[in-house]
């Protein structure tokens, strides 16, 4: 008989969380973030990881934390690199992106509406 994994003795909050938690944090839904997301990284917004696609919870935290300098001084002491603001191609793919998924959202809201009935072949023809 293999030996059997030890029981969760704790639970382990995850660091890095899906794009729906992200907006959550920001207290959006994830269409509202979609769609701003681009003007936050150029606020200097946390990107995410380029493998996994999860964004770091603590680093969404401190970016929030930082808009407050008055109210967060210990934060505004540590010196922070200003995060490099995307490209104009990396701008141009998000736009891109963001239009893709807005035209299948419209693709996938006309097929739920029911079309018009279908008409009877005439009897003329």
């Amino acid at each position: 008989m293999p030996p059997q994994p030890a029981d969760i003795r704790f639970r382990v909050d995850p660091g890095d969380v899906p794009p729906v938690k992200a907006a959550r944090r920001l207290h959006l839904s994830l269409a509202a973030f979609e769609a701003c997301k681009v003007r936050l990284f150029l606020r200097g917004f946390p990107r995410p990881d380029p493998d996994t696609g999860m964004y770091d919870l603590e680093a969404i935290d401190r970016w929030r934390h930082l808009r407050h300098p008055a109210l967060f001084p210990e934060l505004a002491a540590i010196a922070m690199p200003h995060p490099a603001a995307p490209t104009m191609g990396e701008l141009d793919r998000m736009a891109q992106a963001e239009r893709q998924r807005q035209r299948a959202e419209q693709f996938l809201e006309r097929k739920k509406r029911p079309g018009p009935k279908p008409r009877a072949p005439s009897p003329h023809r």
